[in-house]
């Protein structure tokens, strides 16, 4: 292929911009942009039609008319000037991007003051361009048989992807990035997608008036009324807030979610090493915050309710990964009262029952209003019992995740097969209850 003829024959049918035309021929030669390359073009072919005035004057002006008129050349224009021959510039805009490349710096102007007021680390460039725009390039392609082109989307990303690393220093991210910049340059529109920020840890709840979620008032469903006092919620504070509200305050973000492996009861203290949980912030404006004091401030403004420890960046797979997790080992300490006495002979036989064992649940009654109604199997590594006092016993459980301890004991009448309750006739209910572990890695 003749590269100089092809282009003038592609410039002879259509006007086409330095961009347009040098894209045709993307592939040919490395390190520079293709409004160079179209220009580069563009000039040689001015030469070659200057130097064919001297031996066919009629074809060399009408080959210099052409660039001037539908290359938009200046060179060619003054040449044409210069050898007193007329031209007329009827054509306004390039027929494959209306001469939109020409507005890519204004544009790039307010994509770079959209993104001013995010922190980011990495980003990525997305390009939407109107469906006869595409259609047309990919006809125009046809047509002449180009095989040697980039997309007009590619050039558009690349333009704006390389301005905005050079200006913000960031780097370009095509997995995960901080942030994606959607720009239509034919409507100059710039969209930002803002991607979540993560933050990871475990807590500690040190206290059984504590919920783990915010709980609105089921009367005025957290709009504020006369039962709930006028906060909108069942209970003034809980572990997602604090965990959340001074990292949303931190982050400049929309809303913030609470993630965790498993839940406790509210009257259920989390002890040990804590459970581990994940906030996710929507469209934060900060991203670079100082952990450490993060951490320290929770737990200065938690006034030793709740506890947080480790807090690290992570990202939404580790969220999946919590998630699957909550079957992880946990163990637990709960003071169980019988309704009759029993003898420690009659505890020992608990621990000998219910130890390696797999346990059947169905969804317990007091969570039947939002679980659904199923039956399911959990696994039993241990059980220790020591006898406390009268009608009382200490239990230490070490199960699957997802055993509802208390139904254990009780049985839940009958929902929970074996059970403490079932094992030795003897009624029992669970007086106090502590997660002293959740096992699982979360890093």
């Amino acid at each position: 292929m003749d590269v100089y003829e092809k282009a003038f024959e592609l410039l002879s049918k259509n006007p086409l911009c330095d961009s347009c035309l040098g894209r045709q021929f993307a592939v040919l030669g490395y390190s520079m942009e293709n409004a160079v390359r179209g220009f580069s073009l563009k000039i040689v072919l001015t030469m070659q039609a200057n130097d064919l005035v001297k031996e066919n004057f009629a074809e060399g002006v009408s080959r210099l008319q052409v660039l001037a008129v539908n290359g938009f050349s200046k060179v060619a224009q003054e040449t044409l000037k210069h050898l007193k021959q007329d031209f007329v510039p009827s054509v306004e805009k390039c027929f494959l991007c209306d001469s939109t490349f020409s507005n890519v710096e204004a544009l790039m102007k307010n994509v770079l003051a959209s993104l001013s007021v995010y922190d980011f680390s990495t980003y990525l460039v997305g390009i939407e361009l109107p469906v006869k725009i595409e259609e047309r390039e990919d006809e125009f392609k046809a047509v002449f048989g180009i095989d040697t082109a980039e997309s007009m989307k590619h050039e558009f990303g690349r333009l704006f992807g390389k301005a905005i690393g050079v200006h913000t220093g960031k780097e370009v991210d095509y997995l995960i990035p901080d942030i994606v910049v959607v720009v239509n340059p034919f409507s100059d529109e710039v969209k930002l997608q803002v991607n979540p920020l993560f933050v990871g840890g475990r807590y500690r709840k040190l206290v059984r008036t504590v919920p783990q979620s915010k709980w609105f008032c089921s009367s005025c469903r957290g709009r504020g009324c006369e039962k709930c006092g006028g906060t909108g919620k069942l209970y003034p504070e809980s572990v997602e807030e604090f965990t959340s509200n001074l990292l949303l305050e931190l982050a400049r973000g929309t809303d913030s979610f609470f993630h965790a492996s498993g839940r406790e009861d509210i009257d259920a203290r989390m002890l040990g090493t804590g459970r581990p949980f994940i906030v996710e912030i929507s469209k934060p404006k900060n991203r670079f915050i100082d952990l450490n004091a993060l951490e320290k401030a929770i737990n200065a403004g938690a006034e030793d309710k709740v506890e947080v420890s480790t807090l690290h960046f992570t990202t939404k797979d580790k969220v999946r990964r919590l998630k699957k997790g909550e079957n992880a080992v946990k163990e637990y300490r709960l003071l169980a009262e019988f309704e009759n006495d029993v003898t420690p002979d009659e505890l020992c036989s608990i621990e000998e029952k219910l130890s390696g064992i797999t346990i059947k649940q169905q969804t317990p009654l007091r969570v039947l209003h939002r679980r659904a109604d199923l039956v399911r199997e959990r696994y039993i590594y241990n059980v220790k019992v020591k006898k406390v006092a009268f009608k009382l016993a200490m239990l230490e459980i070490r199960c699957q995740g997802g055993l509802y301890v208390k139904e254990l004991v009780s049985g839940d009448e009958g929902r929970t097969i074996p059970s403490v309750s079932s094992l030795l006739g003897n009624r029992a209910k669970t007086l106090k209850l502590d997660v002293l572990n959740v096992i699982m890695d979360d890093n």
